[in-house]
């Protein structure tokens, strides 16, 4: 179950859900930020797509003290999502999960907008990208 996003900053795109994150996801993100030593009331996570990966493009989250001036900002439950502005096209309408599993747990993106993923869910094609996919080298 996703949770509903508070804020997006600009303004334009305040009608559509940029990104959601489920209560697992939440809680996960919120005990991370807890250990950061001296940590910024500020400190956010930014989600952002680069490509390359096994299906053309991969993910890519870490913590930022403030968004950079073309994010767009996402609070969900107090916590602050930044996303660029080049990433947004590829993640609009995603949601964040997050499982702990035996086989290995972590954060994990489920994205409307790919057509193919990796089976480490890593990486990603959108239909547009396929042919900058490469070997998938997390052994799937």
């Amino acid at each position: 179950m996703a949770i509903d996003q508070k804020v997006i900053t600009k303004p334009e795109t305040a009608n559509t859900e940029l990104i959601t994150m489920s209560e697992p996801a939440v809680a996960q993100l919120r005990e991370l930020i807890s250990q950061q030593e001296g940590a910024d009331p500020a400190l956010g996570l930014r989600v952002f797509v680069y490509p390359g990966g096994c299906s053309g493009m991969s993910y890519g989250m870490a913590f930022e003290d403030q968004p950079a001036e073309d994010d767009m900002t996402v609070e969900i439950s107090g916590l602050k999502l930044y996303v660029d502005e080049m990433s947004v096209q590829y993640i609009a309408g995603a949601t964040i999960d997050y499982e702990d599993s035996l086989m290995g747990g972590g954060f994990r993106i489920l994205n409307p907008n790919a057509v193919r993923s990796c089976g480490c869910g890593h990486s990603f094609d959108t239909g547009s990208d396929a042919d900058s996919a490469r070997g998938c080298g997390c052994g799937h």
